[in-house]
């Protein structure tokens, strides 16, 4: 029997655990947020800004990134934001997602705390009636910006327990150890958040080892963990999630041949490794596309689809209870498939 490995990838159940909601701004939506909200952007047609979007390096995206969230300023924006990327997300069956949303960016733009979770959180309930998908947020600090910053922002988050599962870390590796937010990580914990953080992207394993030191539970990215062979021994045993992102390890020149992309030998070493997106209006595509990106250069099988699919689940933070409805899913889709 034959198999189309594109169309698995493009319908079988998965989950998102690696997205930050401001990476998902379409060329489309950006320009009619700036002409919603009177806020110029130095491009006036589609095509304009389609073409700054093919950006070089990793500092041209961080300005081009920072630039355009000057366009979220009120409620409705990130209301519009947030429902875009689940109606997509629900279109390549992605039936959960836990997005990184960036308090730090809002509060340069002078944009409080409430109103874009005010959008975000109707989005999601909408979202949720409409097309089925659900969703938590993770509330994403940045290395480069001051501690006092994620403190403050972890005060502001009670209203919004039920919303928000987890903290993250993000940003510039160089420089900016983990260790910078050790405290106010144990502050998360405490207050009852899950915990997670970009590592192994930029910079080498042995910030992947320090956030293993600080007891996160999910390390984003984390492709850099190859360098450390006993690392991934102990990230095997202990099955700690790596949230790899090829299309935007690609863009950003980490691996800027993705045949070389060490996806295979994470499976083969047994860490529990699952497909992300990242930025992906940035980066050249969504969750489906970085499948089928790892079956055309990785040659994965479908064996291996199932597995990361499965693993995406596995790795979220959901109940085990939710967990297991999901993965029952994916058996039951595998079943019908190959049947």
């Amino acid at each position: 029997m034959s198999i189309d490995l594109h169309e698995i990838c493009r319908q079988i159940p998965k989950c998102e655990l690696h997205i930050h909601i401001e990476g998902t701004i379409e060329p489309e939506l950006l320009l009619e947020l700036s002409k919603r909200n009177n806020i110029p952007i130095p491009y006036n047609t589609l095509e304009e800004i389609r073409e700054k979007y093919n950006f070089k390096n990793l500092g041209e995206f961080i300005a081009l990134f920072i630039a355009y969230s000057k366009v979220l300023k009120k409620e409705p924006d990130f209301y519009d934001l947030m429902y875009a990327y689940l109606k997509k997300a629900s279109s390549q069956q992605i039936k959960y997602a836990e997005i990184f949303v960036d308090h730090v960016l809002y509060e340069t733009n002078e944009v409080e705390f409430s109103v874009f979770m005010s959008g975000y959180i109707k989005a999601i309930e909408q979202a949720e009636k409409d097309f089925g998908i659900k969703a938590k947020m993770i509330l994403c600090f940045k290395r480069d910006s001051p501690v006092e910053l994620a403190r403050a922002a972890l005060k502001l988050t009670t209203p919004y327990k039920s919303y928000i599962i987890a903290v993250g870390l993000a940003s510039n590796e160089r420089g900016y150890p983990p260790e910078l937010f050790s405290e106010v990580f144990d502050e998360a914990r405490s207050l009852g958040f899950r915990l997670c953080a970009h590592a192994g992207e930029e910079a080498g394993a042995e910030n992947i080892q320090k956030c293993l030191e600080m007891g996160i539970e999910r390390i984003d990215h984390g492709v850099r963990i190859i360098e450390d062979e006993k690392l991934m021994e102990i990230f095997a045993e202990k099955q700690i999630p790596l949230t790899n992102c090829p299309l935007s390890n690609y863009r950003l020149q980490v691996y800027p041949d993705l045949t070389k992309f060490p996806l295979k030998t994470f499976i083969e070493k047994g860490l529990l490794v699952m497909l992300n997106s990242d930025d992906p209006a940035f980066f050249g595509g969504y969750l489906n596309e970085n499948y089928i990106s790892m079956v055309e250069n990785c040659h994965i099988n479908l064996d291996e689809i199932v597995l990361l699919a499965k693993n995406s689940f596995k790795a979220s933070f959901l109940s085990e209870d939710e967990k297991n409805f999901f993965l029952n899913s994916i058996d039951e889709f595998v079943k019908n498939v190959t049947k």
